[in-house]
């Protein structure tokens, strides 16, 4: 290490103090100031701009404003130092800034005839403005401004290099322009209350307005957007601007967004539905693309959405190296597709091993919150609870009627619990779902994995009868819930559950049971249930392992229902 180099490591907590009292003395240009820096933006490459061994280049990102700002990486003995001789009148005080973010990162002025400046920062993962003032002497008429990083650190960003002052006769950067109309503005997405859209980029914006039916409803920096509080079924039409210091551009072509037709317990699901869990995951059952689920199915719950570090928030990734390579893009497609065809597509949060907690109010809002994020990022219709480690009802119920007021009339709310968990209506599962009763789409409880459970007569029944079935069923129709609100929940196949497969034809006798009073065990209802909702199985895909017998022969059955 050279004498010099050691020395220099001995500023930083020098200047830090320095940076302080310079900062802080940094007045306001007057009106008669202009930026004498040219090519201030990199928005010309490096045009103007010399730079110590080649460390330097014009990126398209990250820029603070523009299309363009400098990257420059130090290497070896070179610090990536780039500078522009700049025209400036003698005896006039001028104020130096630049936005910069990356590594360290210095700013300074050499040539003054009086007090040479600098300014530097340590690395930042955001943009920071470095600011200094200098004055030039009585024979000044250039001075030369700099900007480097620092040896052995990460490559730094600048942009928007100014030099503001009375006009030193070398030239300005030329004032922007109103930009173009954006193009190419299409519908990305809809739900039931909200309406995605994207568009090109346009050159020299910096921000984009959206209009919906010809008033403004939002501005962004980036070329998307979502607007969202808009009624279901619902045709809106939207336009958009370009944006920057000089003005707003003409309003794009007009793109229709019709929102999504209300779904939840209504009517745009059918009477009799089938839910199918799909595995993001490759366990031995047969692998599915989302568009490979069979058409029995109504519901499709994506399983599953796993925990964050944040408690209560969830999140989701798709397993595509398991899936065989499927893609995002795809999966949103199938989905899109899938929405198209009249079925529901949610996602399920828990599962066996999922541990997602929400206790308090905070995980609440943060399961709400993280739940829509995720309905809006892939179109999903709402969310499944299947929660198989407990549940707070207080504070589950204020996460869902929360995602409620967010998603609107056509979030789908699916549950799926454990047959100890509907057992009584005092227990958590059972209470949070006759809480949320008038949102509440469907209640398919798992009638497998379980040991020996009481019917609603008071007799206990062992699984894998008919008996099982409607005995159990029977607590959740006569505890509070609507028939249309209650479904069976099946393994799809012996490899599908670690016990209470019954073959199809005992499914559907469950449901005529309950439906209609007829190919009963010796449990009777005390009525019919007409309204029942219908049955669930997982998954779709050992569905398809064991070749769709299960949605060939139920799937119709619940259709026919009366």
């Amino acid at each position: 290490m050279s004498p010099h180099r050691r020395s220099l490591r001995l500023w930083p907590g020098a200047l830090m103090a320095a940076l302080a009292l310079t900062v802080t003395t940094v007045g306001q240009a007057s009106a008669a100031d202009v930026n004498n820096a040219r090519n201030a933006g990199f928005e010309s490459g490096l045009s103007d701009w010399t730079c110590s061994a080649g460390s330097g280049t014009a990126v398209s990102s990250p820029v603070h404003t523009g299309t363009a700002a400098l990257k420059a990486t130090p290497a070896g003995q070179d610090n990536a130092r780039c500078g522009q001789t700049v025209k400036v009148r003698p005896d006039s005080t001028y104020t130096l800034g630049a936005w910069v973010r990356g590594g360290y990162a210095y700013l300074g002025v050499t040539g003054t005839g009086t007090t040479d400046v600098s300014t530097w920062t340590p690395d930042s993962s955001s943009w920071k403005q470095l600011s200094t003032t200098f004055r030039t002497g009585p024979s000044t008429t250039s001075v030369t401004v700099y900007t480097h990083g620092w040896y052995g650190q990460a490559a730094f960003y600048a942009d928007d290099v100014s030099v503001y002052g009375p006009d030193g006769g070398g030239g300005t950067d030329p004032g922007p322009t109103v930009p173009a109309a954006p193009s190419g503005l299409t519908v990305s997405g809809t739900t039931s209350s909200s309406v995605s859209l994207a568009w090109n980029t346009v050159s020299g914006a910096t921000g984009y307005n959206v209009y919906r039916d010809g008033t403004k409803v939002t501005a962004v920096t980036g070329t998307s957007a979502t607007v969202t509080g808009l009624a279901a079924s619902t045709a809106y039409s939207f336009r958009v601007t370009a944006v920057n210091a000089a003005g707003e551009s003409p309003k794009s072509a007009a793109v229709t967004g019709t929102t999504n037709t209300p779904s939840g317990p209504g009517p745009a699901l059918p009477k009799h539905a089938v839910t199918g869990y799909w595995q993001n995951f490759d366990n031995g059952a047969t692998v599915q693309k989302l568009a490979d689920v069979q058409s029995p199915y109504d519901i499709i719950a994506v399983a599953f959405a796993d925990a964050t570090p944040t408690p209560g928030a969830v999140t989701f990734a798709l397993d595509s190296a398991g899936l065989g390579g499927y893609t995002v893009d795809q999966f949103k497609a199938d989905i899109r597709a899938k929405q198209a065809a009249g079925k529901k597509v949610v996602v399920s949060v828990g599962g066996e091993r999922g541990a997602v907690t929400v206790n308090d109010a905070a995980s609440a809002t943060n399961f709400a919150n993280s739940v829509y994020s995720l309905m809006q990022t892939y179109g999903f219709d709402g969310v499944d609870i299947d929660l198989e480690n407990g549940l707070n009802a207080t504070y589950m119920t204020q996460a869902l009627r929360s995602l409620s007021s967010k998603a609107g009339s056509s979030l789908v709310i699916t549950m799926a619990p454990q047959t100890i968990d509907m057992q009584s209506t005092s227990n958590a599962y059972f209470q949070t779902a006759l809480n949320i009763k008038d949102i509440l789409t469907v209640v398919n409880m798992q009638y497998y994995n379980s040991g020996s459970m009481l019917g609603c007569d008071g007799k206990v029944y062992s699984q894998g009868s008919v008996d099982f079935l409607t005995a159990l069923a029977c607590i959740q129709l006569e505890g509070g819930l609507a028939p249309s609100q209650v479904g069976l929940g099946l393994p799809a196949s012996t490899r599908g559950a670690g016990s209470g497969y019954v073959a199809p034809s005992v499914v559907n006798n469950a449901l005529d049971c309950l439906a209609k009073g007829t190919n009963c065990g010796s449990f009777k209802p005390p009525r019919t249930y007409p309204g029942l909702r219908g049955a669930m199985t997982w998954s779709t895909n050992w569905d398809a392992t064991a070749g769709n017998a299960w949605s060939a022969a139920v799937g119709p059955h619940v259709h026919a229902l009366p």
